[in-house]
């Protein structure tokens, strides 16, 4: 939804937390520009105008202000669903891929870089090298003003081969020197500390009960209030965690682990995973009416969609969970990750992580409560991930049907991992036991919730979810 200029008018006024990072505020008086929630003085109505995002406001000169900090701002969800090559790119960049050239990066993408500029200078405003250097700067200032992070170690994060280049850059766009924000800052304690910032309503306990019946024994820890994990990124293997500060609109993770470059994907999973930068106010008004999804959503208004941690991660708990209840699962994938799982000493209650495509591809399943047709699916799985296989960055249904190439997985499993391992706010497992329960369809069928889904688009992973919710035990 494009917000008018009344409606940033009033939302800016108002301070109200719903529209944090859908717009920016820039102040032509100061040449500094704010999230809607600045606790400064609002400035006069004649004095303002309005950006869609920090990259835009960066280039029309203005600078991120130092008090409410615009690169804590959860990202805007105004570009989903309108241009699915701007939404690739921005999944990309906000991951950290590197953009060694914008003709590579294009090609990635199935587009000329012609075309590319232009779908970016349309929809947001800036070239795709602005918006990623923005973005990349954006990230190195937070990291400088919350964690304890050298500042060679914040370059590196932020894909800076030297502390030099990086200074340069920063000075650049911020007229501030990378010390002059570190000495503003006030941290303590270890690790790397970062806030993420979402839009409320956030139902945390909800989100955190639904992962807690599926956690993994030494992978994960749910305790009364927090979320710990143990991951592996490449080569690079740590642990973070995860408590809420709900009344600021936010969760604070602590990242373990020892090589920087890391860190800008390791923060977008955890966002992706944890749904932070989806627009309440869409869901409502998507589903406030509807008979079905309107009772439960006014009881859980701050419903999120919990992702899994990678896809091949996803796909494994998709074959392990065919046919069975969740609590069998989670036995099964138990055992999985204490026989294979990769060890990590050190993490307080963790001890190892999930297992990588090449830990399952040859391994002997025998034992873990598999059939031995599904650990041939498994195996089979595996060594198409250790090839390279993904699913890609295509739409929802190229997704769907790339990932039904491989034995094992038909369309329930497909649009399962699409839904929690790929963020795809539209997937639909159309043949879900639960959801027939919950739809009151004694003999449900495949094309019974696609036709009652219909209306749900283009959120109905996000329908799913609260159908599951009012089930009590989610499925």
């Amino acid at each position: 939804m494009t917000l008018t200029h009344s409606q940033c008018e009033r939302a800016r006024l108002a301070r109200d937390h719903r529209f944090d990072g859908r717009f920016f505020t820039a102040v032509k008086t100061t040449g500094i520009y704010c999230r809607p929630v600045c606790p400064a003085p609002a400035p006069k109505s004649a004095n303002v105008e309005y950006f869609a995002n920090a990259a835009a406001a960066a280039k029309a000169g203005y600078r991120p202000c130092l008090r409410c900090r615009p690169e804590s701002a959860p990202f805007s969800p105004a570009w989903r669903g309108t241009e699915t090559t701007v939404a690739r790119a921005l999944s990309l960049i906000h991951a950290g891929e590197p953009m060694p050239s914008l003709t590579a990066f294009a090609e990635r993408l199935g587009v000329s870089d012609r075309h590319l500029r232009r779908l970016f200078d349309k929809h947001l405003g800036v070239s795709p090298l602005a918006y990623a250097l923005n973005h990349r700067l954006l990230f190195a200032k937070q990291l400088l003003t919350e964690s304890r992070l050298p500042v060679l170690a914040v370059a590196q994060a932020c894909g800076f081969r030297s502390r030099r280049r990086f200074n340069d850059a920063f000075q650049r766009q911020f007229s501030l020197t990378p010390s002059d924000i570190r000495r503003r800052a006030d941290v303590s304690g270890s690790g790397c500390r970062v806030q993420l910032r979402f839009r409320p309503p956030f139902d945390w306990q909800a989100l955190l009960a639904f992962l807690r019946t599926r956690a993994l024994p030494g992978v994960e820890r749910v305790e009364a209030d927090r979320y710990c994990r143990a991951i592996q990124l490449g080569q690079q293997r740590g642990w973070f965690e995860l408590s809420p500060d709900l009344e600021h609109c936010r969760l604070n993770l602590t990242i373990h682990c020892d090589d920087p470059r890391c860190l800008r994907a390791l923060v977008q999973r955890v966002r992706e995973v944890f749904d932070l930068d989806t627009d309440p106010q869409s869901l409502w008004q998507a589903f406030a009416n509807d008979p079905d999804l309107g009772p439960i959503w006014r009881r859980h208004p701050g419903l999120r969609l919990p992702g899994i941690w990678s896809e091949f991660e996803a796909v494994v708990r998709a074959i392990v969970g065919q046919q069975i209840s969740v609590k069998g699962a989670r036995t099964i994938l138990s055992r999985l990750c204490e026989r294979f799982g990769e060890p990590l000493p050190g993490a307080s209650g963790l001890s190892r992580t999930f297992p990588s495509p090449a830990q399952l591809a040859d391994a002997d399943l025998t034992g873990v409560g598999l059939t031995a047709t599904r650990a041939r699916w498994l195996q089979g799985i595996a060594r198409s991930y250790t090839e390279g296989f993904e699913a890609g960055h295509g739409e929802l249904p190229t997704r769907v049907q790339r990932l039904q190439t491989l034995t094992g997985i038909g369309d329930w499993t497909a649009q399962y991992v699409c839904m929690r391992g790929l963020q795809e706010s539209d997937g639909f497992p159309a043949s879900d036991l639960g959801l027939y329960h919950a739809l009151k369809l004694e003999k449900g069928s495949p094309a019974q919730t696609r036709v009652r889904a219909e209306s749900w688009r283009p959120w109905r992973a996000y329908a799913v979810m609260a159908l599951w919710q009012s089930l009590g035990e989610s499925t």
